[in-house]
């Protein structure tokens, strides 16, 4: 019977989340706020909650235990607290970003309950913490006119805070990661754009330029220097898109991407386990033993997978180095299939394109920097993950923001979705304003042609009448010069 249940649910959570993506996508031809938008949203939010009750019905079948279901309850719970905030607090909001949010999270909490309920339970406590603190960052966001101020505050307290991972922090998996439980690069990625954003926002010469790229370069180096090479890669690759779109100089582009590939050779020359890691990539399985354990546990967990998956308790995830964090994706595909991992991949795009549309509308290019910025730290992080467990990449040891075990990374997208969800209430802030500012503007023009056409001339009369009545020879009905030339120049 529970084999039974467990395969008619992982064909209906497939659907489920079919549907939900493919819905994420044609939302993007509606306005937001219309009446079909609002329909689409419903139908989402239809099947977030679905298939978290289908995915719990299986884990309680498999394992008889009624904390599930509390456990289920506390999170459903959470999910309708964070539409009630977006929903009546930030009327503005997008609906989108807060359910791709939720469902990812939904997503996470489920396949950490399948793997460790001690893990899963401690993630959610995290997401309470983090949603609580993330309420009020579109707030200030919107209201706080003085962040561009802050500009060496936010490098100051970068370049301490991974100072102090560099020197203080245990090297953990040959990297220096984390005080105390906490991971501050991933916190410093937020700052980091917000530094770059004040420094480029506004570029004047070469100079200011260089500053910032040095200052830039010293938060790679450290990252470089604690052998965090993922969190690296990430701050360099968003630095060289917001420095490309704030210049529009080709050659930053292609200069720093060259720079970068040099890097890359020189990292696989000085670090052992950089050097592990690329042969890994290469070919896992000549090392299987070795190095290629990792990615050779993840082929074959979504060989095994296949596109419709084991279904949730029918797989062995325990066999993969860190399901958890670092090779999430993998358990997923194993367990839930190779449709359902790629609709992750899609609303993670999804994500990625609504924080770009927002960064080519907004008009501060301030904020428009700081909402690519974000974009790109999310859109890359998410790549270097998944491109790591699919071996398309040599892995960098990042987590799949949302969904993978991690409480810095969770509270640091968490308050990155709530920056983007400002910056997009600012967007609708502009967008109001504009149209206030042509009805204006409109209402002036058509003031002015009514006044100028009932200015009555020497006589007493409207100019239209006297120009027409005076001179011989002109034919009544003639138009005025006043019509030809001085209408066209009031418009």
């Amino acid at each position: 019977m529970i084999h039974l249940i467990t395969e008619f649910s992982k064909y209906l959570m497939i659907i489920l989340f079919a549907v939900y993506t493919f819905y994420s996508y044609t939302v993007l031809k509606q306005k937001d706020g219309s009446p079909r938008a609002q329909m689409i949203y419903k139908r989402q939010t239809f099947c977030i909650f679905l298939l978290h009750l289908d995915a719990y019905t299986v884990i309680f079948a498999n394992t008889m235990e009624f904390r599930m279901w509390i456990f289920y309850g506390a999170q459903v719970a959470f999910i309708l607290f964070l539409f009630f905030i977006y929903k009546v607090v930030y009327k503005k909001s997008t609906k989108l970003i807060v359910n791709h949010m939720s469902m990812l999270l939904v997503i996470g909490f489920i396949i950490l309950t399948r793997l460790d309920f001690t893990l899963a339970l401690r993630q959610f406590e995290i997401a309470c913490i983090a949603a609580v603190l993330s309420i009020f960052v579109p707030l200030l966001i919107r209201r706080m006119k003085a962040l561009r101020r802050f500009t060496w505050l936010y490098a100051v307290i970068g370049i301490l805070a991974l100072g102090a991972v560099f020197v203080f922090a245990p090297v953990s998996g040959g990297a220096k990661l984390a005080i105390f439980g906490v991971q501050p690069s991933e916190f410093i990625k937020i700052l980091f754009v917000f530094f770059a954003a004040c420094m480029l926002y506004q570029v004047r010469d070469f100079r200011q330029i260089l500053i910032t790229t040095i200052v830039a370069a010293l938060h790679v180096l450290i990252l470089v220097a604690s052998r965090d090479l993922g969190a690296a890669l990430i701050f360099f690759v968003t630095y060289i898109v917001m420095l490309y779109v704030a210049t529009r100089n080709p050659l930053y582009f292609l200069g720093g991407l060259g720079l970068g590939a040099l890097a890359a050779l020189v990292a696989g020359k000085l670090f052992s386990h950089v050097r592990v890691r690329i042969q890994a990539w290469k070919d896992p399985f000549a090392n299987i033993e070795g190095g290629g354990w990792q990615v050779a546990q993840s082929l074959f967990a979504i060989g095994t997978g296949g596109w419709a998956g084991m279904g949730l308790y029918q797989g062995m995830p325990d066999s993969i180095p860190v399901p958890e964090s670092d090779f999430v994706f993998a358990a997923i595909s194993e367990e839930m299939g190779g449709v359902f991992a790629l609709c992750i991949i899609l609303v993670c795009f999804s994500c990625f394109l609504m924080t770009l549309n927002i960064a080519m509308q907004i008009k501060d290019q301030f904020y428009k920097l700081i909402a690519l910025g974000l974009g790109t730290v999310y859109g890359f992080q998410v790549f270097l993950t998944i491109g790591g467990v699919t071996k398309c990449i040599p892995s960098t040891g990042v987590t799949l923001p949302f969904v993978s075990y991690g409480g810095s990374s969770l509270l640091c997208t968490m308050i990155l979705f709530a920056i983007i969800q400002g910056l997009y209430i600012l967007r609708q802030d502009e967008g109001e304003s504009d149209e206030k500012s042509n009805t204006v503007q409109k209402s002036k023009k058509r003031k002015t042609i009514k006044t100028a056409e009932q200015t009555p001339g020497k006589t007493g009369r409207p100019k239209n009448d006297r120009n027409d009545r005076s001179g011989s020879g002109q034919r009544k009905g003639r138009k005025s010069r006043f019509d030809e030339e001085d209408i066209d120049e009031i418009w």
